[in-house]
């Protein structure tokens, strides 16, 4: 083990470490003054939560909140639109937005170190691990702008250090003391953080998830009393599963009663979310009773609530009929008008549309009318295709649909619903937006239907509508609301309130969203994308990718990590299954004799941290949506720690000065690698040329 004479304590190394990291992040934040790559997005973001307008991202609202949070700290009033290489307005304090988030990738590097120490690593170990943390030219190019990934790579550091320091005190004996309540619920405030900025966070939160079931398996094992055991399995119920969904949670509300105003997202949101939005695009006021006669849009309230459908384009196969979808935007093809049946039904004389009533929807652009029949759906062929067919004159009593209300809600203005609502007939008519109902079809007798599955480039990647059996009222799929209501017959009601939202299914819908979205994000064969790379490219460090520009007077960036450190990651990752094989086999064939001490520091030092880098890389080799080289950012922060840990392993036994001399060269390789590449962290400008001597191999696009 490296000693030192007077070791100093450790807060001056994360003092010294953070410093540097700070200096090297800092450096020329501002200097180019155009909004590069990613800032087009999560700038965009920021300058929402500003105006209070409601925007759609795949990614949960705690990163993007902290954007926001950035500009109202530099004085900025959100009205500036992030659009990718437009120049920042003058005025406009972007440096200071930049710096906010500079902050978090400056953080991590002593978080590096104060990990390393609660892993019980030498000090020679944890200056290494912490260094090239530092010195890592993929943190440093992403921590000097407007990004998520920053805060990403913060929030994962501070969970994993909470696991260190949890299982630190669990070995020390400090388990159920106030220490280790504490940290086990700074645990979940930090897994709850990291899984609001991104969903990658969920590969930190399953790594704390195994070493908590290990812990509580050797428990088990160990015989410890089924009650003890219990309020163990309790605890951690609370502070790792209970904590996490409350921050989350909490977080999305913060993010809604943020966006209060109707935005470029609120179209992907139900009906009642719009209608409560300040400067809705939804006419509150419509007529209160919807006619026969009356023109209306119908959204779903299934998990992608969008308006139902129709246009032009006809099914390939199937009927050939005209398409029948679900589109999230406002458009003339959502317009429908309620006719009379095909059937023979008896109709009030007052017109209105009740419980019960059959009717027939027509489509103003196609002519054509709302159908099913049995032909298979398209995407999901176990139900019936609906489709558009015929017209005023052309059609059957396939046409016809049965209008069955499931759930009848009141004006959240307690006068006007005691008013205009409690009269007996209120439950059975249909009104816009408060009223839910399901459609059936009078011949087949299934149920008007969204499936959350999408149409093939043919159906424009719009939402699938199938007529489906449905014996459940409550099955939301197949419920559906008048969103807009017109008839010239009837008059506004100025005076109606719209039912407050609820935030449970809000929340839902738009994390199903979400992932939906997220889903969808897959490569186009029919297109190159200069910027997208596989995985296998990312631990050989093969490619990396342009942010933006790259002409001779552009301020360049490269993102790539430090060959050096990627390289010897890497490779620490192979040589670290061997040999942890190995010890395994060995402890298991009592050849090798560990003690609880030893035991724990291979299981926390050198287990844990390769089992972290698998499961933040192995997710994006399975997934089939467009990857990146950023996407490895994570994994390669555990890869450094492995690293850290094969160093370790490998000069432990060595005498103290070999040992030095072992660091010195390592962590002078690493600094060096890091020189020599800063220009494309730090920003390059100029003749193209003169970078030559950086583009190692041609695959790196450097000139």
């Amino acid at each position: 083990m490296v000693t030192f004479k007077k070791t100093p304590p450790d807060y001056v190394f994360v003092i010294a470490l953070t410093a540097v990291a700070a200096a090297v992040r800092v450096h020329k934040i501002s200097w180019n003054n155009h909004v590069v790559w990613d800032e087009a997005h999560f700038g965009k973001f920021a300058s929402h939560y500003l105006r209070h307008d409601f925007y759609f991202d795949v990614h949960p609202p705690l990163g993007k909140l902290l954007c926001g949070l950035s500009g109202y700290l530099a004085g900025y009033n959100g009205s500036f639109e992030f659009n990718s290489g437009d120049a920042y307005p003058e005025g406009m304090l972007y440096g200071r937005m930049r710096l906010f988030n500079c902050l978090f990738s400056i953080m991590t590097v002593p978080l590096a170190f104060i990990t390393s120490r609660l892993l019980n690593f030498s000090l020679a170990t944890c200056l290494f691990i912490a260094v090239t943390v530092c010195f890592e030219n993929m943190s440093v190019v992403l921590g000097k702008f407007i990004l998520l990934d920053s805060m990403l790579m913060f929030f994962t550091a501070t969970t994993f250090m909470c696991l260190a320091k949890v299982s630190s005190l669990q070995r020390k004996g400090k388990e159920l003391s106030i220490s280790w309540f504490s940290w086990m619920l700074f645990s979940g405030v930090s897994i709850g953080c990291v899984c609001s900025v991104k969903w990658v966070g969920l590969f930190i939160t399953v790594v704390f998830g195994l070493y908590v079931i290990l812990d509580l398996w050797l428990k088990y094992w160990n015989s410890t009393s089924k009650a003890r055991l219990l309020f163990h399995w309790m605890v951690r119920v609370v502070t790792l599963i209970i904590v996490p969904a409350i921050v989350y949670i909490l977080i999305f509300q913060i993010h809604f009663k943020t966006l209060y105003k109707f935005g470029k997202g609120s179209s992907s949101m139900t009906s009642l979310f719009q209608a409560n939005q300040e400067d809705t695009e939804i006419t509150v006021t419509a007529p209160r009773n919807v006619l026969y006669g009356s023109k209306v849009t119908i959204r779903s309230q299934g998990l992608s609530p969008n308006l139902l459908h129709s246009h032009g384009s006809v099914y390939p196969e199937g009927s050939g009929q005209h398409q029948v979808t679900t589109y999230g935007f406002r458009d003339s093809n959502n317009d429908w008008v309620i006719e009379l049946p095909r059937s023979k039904y008896p109709i009030s004389q007052d017109g209105k549309v009740r419980h019960g009533d059959v009717i027939r929807l027509s489509h103003p652009m196609t002519r054509a009318n709302l159908h099913s029949h049995d032909i298979r759906g398209h995407v999901s062929s176990q139900f019936w295709e609906v489709s558009g067919y015929g017209d005023e004159n052309i059609g059957d009593e396939k046409d016809d649909w049965v209008v069955e209300i499931v759930e009848q809600l009141h004006s959240s203005n307690e006068t006007y619903a005691d008013l205009q609502e409690s009269y007996s007939e209120f439950k059975d008519l249909v009104h816009p937006l408060s009223t839910s109902f399901r459609l059936r079809h009078k011949v087949l007798g299934c149920y008007l239907a969204t499936t959350g599955m999408s149409y093939p480039s043919w159906g424009f990647k719009q939402g699938e509508v199938i007529c489906k059996p449905s014996w459940f009222v409550k099955e939301k799929g197949t419920w559906w609301n008048v969103e807009d209501h017109i008839n010239e017959a009837t008059v506004a009601d100025q005076d109606y309130t719209p039912p407050k939202s609820h935030f449970w299914r809000d929340f839902v819908l738009l994390n199903y969203a979400m992932m939906a979205s997220n889903n969808a994000l897959v490569p186009d064969p029919d297109k190159q994308d200069d910027l997208a790379s596989s995985w296998w490219q990312w631990p050989t460090d093969i490619v990396g990718l342009r942010m933006g520009g790259w002409g001779r007077s552009q301020v360049r960036y490269f993102m790539m990590g430090n060959p050096i450190v990627v390289w010897l990651s890497s490779a620490s990752i192979l040589v670290s299954v061997f040999i942890i094989l190995k010890l395994a086999l060995q402890w298991q064939r009592q050849i090798l004799i560990l003690n609880s001490h030893d035991l724990w520091v291979f299981t926390m030092g050198g287990v844990f941290p390769l089992l972290a880098w698998v499961l933040h890389f192995l997710p994006f080799v399975l997934m089939s949506r467009v990857t990146y080289v950023h996407h490895y950012f994570p994994a390669l922060y555990f890869a450094i720690f492995q690293m850290g840990f094969l160093v370790e392993y490998f000069t432990i036994t060595m005498n103290r000065n070999w040992r030095l001399v072992i660091f010195v060269v390592l962590q002078s390789i690493v600094i060096g690698a890091f020189v020599f590449f800063w220009p494309m962290s730090d920003g390059m400008t100029g003749p193209l040329e003169n970078y030559s001597y950086m583009n190692w191999l041609k695959t790196w696009r450097i000139i």
